[in-house]
């Protein structure tokens, strides 16, 4: 009778260890599809952060552009004020009042350093056609 009652209880957890194992196998399916999406989140994650690098580099240009603006207008400022005043008389002919038309605008002061800019500087190419560093 013991070895009925075994074999009976056994039956008995059959259906309720195969309904478990059949959870577990969905569990772990769900596991490994939020494995697989928790990648895709870092990598994703990893392309905006270096577009925020970029985004911030950029802004620290603009601020930098922006901080200049002060030097640039004072150097304008200057320059207006040393306008070379045209001389008065009746004797003074049209081409020589043109001149001195021409000579009251303020003189370029302002240098714009392109070494710190290699975009803008000339890139050398090949005589193909190519940019050198297409290859």
């Amino acid at each position: 009778m013991a070895s009925g009652s075994l074999a009976a209880n056994t039956a008995g957890q059959s259906p309720i260890l195969l309904a478990r194992i059949n959870e577990k196998k969905a569990e772990l399916e769900n596991l490994k599809q939020l494995r697989d999406l928790s990648g895709a989140l870092a990598g994703q994650m990893q392309v905006l952060e270096e577009k925020l690098a970029t985004l911030s580099d950029g802004t620290e240009a603009v601020a930098t552009v922006l901080g200049n603006w002060h030097s640039v207008l004072q150097a304008i400022s200057m320059a207006s004020m040393k306008i070379p005043k045209p001389k008065e008389g009746p004797e003074i002919e049209d081409a020589q009042k043109e001149q001195d038309a021409e000579l009251e605008l303020p003189q370029t002061l302002v240098r714009i350093p392109t070494e710190h800019a290699p975009m803008l500087q000339p890139q050398p190419s090949s005589g193909d056609g190519t940019k050198a560093g297409e290859e």
